[in-house]
């Protein structure tokens, strides 16, 4: 029982609270844009812009060859403020170049492929630019986590999704599909502009970081294909229901029936966005990082066993308050908060553990590896029990995944233990 109130209270001491209130309210907000947009734009229209932004949103992660992965990372292994300020100076230089060569990638491959509708390419090389700011963005949230500022970093998500909602409302209203695509891509560019003042950060020095080598840009590369790979999971049942099954209702319900226990997967994310600064800084710390794990298990034990509870007694209700027709589903849905239940016990802990320590690229190689046998096992699955099928795989790598990041970080940590710098 003190684990668990230590682990709160530590929460609560590094803003958690702030944290978690800005992650709530910005899925509330989104939540509107998304609506607002809907009502004001035409779906053949707006469909033409989300496919355009789906395709941007799966190369953001590796805006900047994943530089803003390794600054939180191997920045929170320096010591002093300068340090880390020059740290940060470096990764925005060579980021920006990077996002710039890589939204160049995308400009360029643009003219080479067939789109199925036909002002696609507009809005790809349009939404291309949203890569800059989005690294931009992010390299800021990571240097307010690294000065142990989280309260200007659930700022930066707040403001952000406030000035993505009022930039669509507004921009959607009077220049429908191309006011929203100009909204997302503003929105990130406003947010940084507002925050990064807020840095103290001299632009005109520059020094190269002593551990900016090879490795520092290999743990970002991999940190963020981890990240796409992890990404295109979620998406792949859905793609592979529709191929196999050839069945739209069938995707809508699934997509419907998933939203929820994909909803709750961002509670991991909030602890660890809070914390994983503040264990990186004491990964060699034994003592510490066990009881760190310890409490953060015990926490999301407790958590994941009031979800099944709650889910197992009123699924019916909650799937009714979506639509009365995917309460014929409630199993498919169960088992999916089954599987979630392995990401917070394991997967969110462990996978950021092996990040800490420095083995982003294991994270790399245990999503592709669950991406190969999502698809192996849904091609068989799907057929027999259609979406419960696809739940069943999703659940089982949710929990596979976890596992294999558990073994493989106690591995490797004892392994780094014994390697400890003096």
């Amino acid at each position: 029982m003190n684990l668990l109130k230590n682990y709160l209270v530590n929460f609560l001491n590094r803003s958690g609270s702030y944290v978690f209130t800005a992650s709530v309210f910005a899925r509330i907000f989104s939540f509107i844009a998304s609506w607002v947009a809907l009502k004001l734009i035409s779906d053949d229209e707006l469909g033409v812009v989300l496919f355009a932004y789906n395709i941007i949103l799966f190369l953001i992660p590796i805006s900047g060859f994943g530089l803003h992965q390794s600054l939180i990372r191997y920045g929170a292994l320096l010591n002093s403020k300068e340090e880390k300020n020059s740290l940060f100076l470096y990764v925005f230089h060579k980021g920006v170049i990077a996002s710039l060569v890589l939204i160049a990638l995308i400009i360029l491959s643009s003219f080479f492929i067939n789109f199925k509708f036909e002002a696609t390419q507009l809005y790809v090389i349009l939404l291309s630019f949203l890569i800059l700011p989005s690294f931009i963005f992010e390299i800021i949230r990571a240097q307010f986590r690294l000065q142990h500022n989280n309260k200007s970093f659930a700022y930066t998500e707040f403001v952000h999704s406030i000035i993505l909602l009022a930039s669509v409302c507004i921009l959607s209203y009077f220049f429908q599909e191309m006011g929203y695509a100009i909204a997302l891509l503003i929105t990130p560019l406003a947010t940084s502009l507002l925050f990064i003042k807020k840095l103290n950060i001299t632009f005109s020095k520059k020094t190269i970081p002593y551990i900016a080598n090879f490795e520092f840009w290999k743990y970002g590369f991999f940190a963020s294909l981890s990240n796409v790979l992890t990404q295109l999971l979620f998406v792949i049942d859905i793609l592979l229901i529709g191929y196999i099954l050839e069945d739209t209702i069938m995707v809508t319900n699934y997509r419907y029936i998933s939203l929820i226990p994909f909803s709750l997967l961002f509670l991991p994310i909030v602890f660890i966005a809070t914390d994983f600064v503040a264990f990186t800084e004491k990964i060699y710390d034994k003592k510490y990082i066990v009881n760190y794990m310890k409490s953060y298990m015990s926490f999301f034990s407790l958590i994941s066993c009031f979800l099944i509870l709650f889910g197992y007694f009123f699924a019916k209700e909650i799937l009714s308050i979506l639509d009365a027709n995917f309460i014929q589903f409630k199993d498919t849905f169960l088992i999916l908060l089954v599987g979630i239940v392995g990401i917070y016990i394991f997967r969110g802990l462990y996978g950021n553990l092996l990040s800490s320590i420095g083995k982003a690229h294991i994270n790399y190689y245990i999503a592709g590896i669950a991406l190969i046998m999502n698809v192996i096992s849904n091609y068989y699955l799907i057929p027999i029990y259609g979406i419960k099928g696809a739940a069943i795989t999703t659940a089982v790598l949710m929990w596979l995944t976890g596992i294999i990041s558990w073994v493989w970080f106690w591995f490797l940590y004892k392994k780094m233990l014994l390697k400890k710098p003096l």
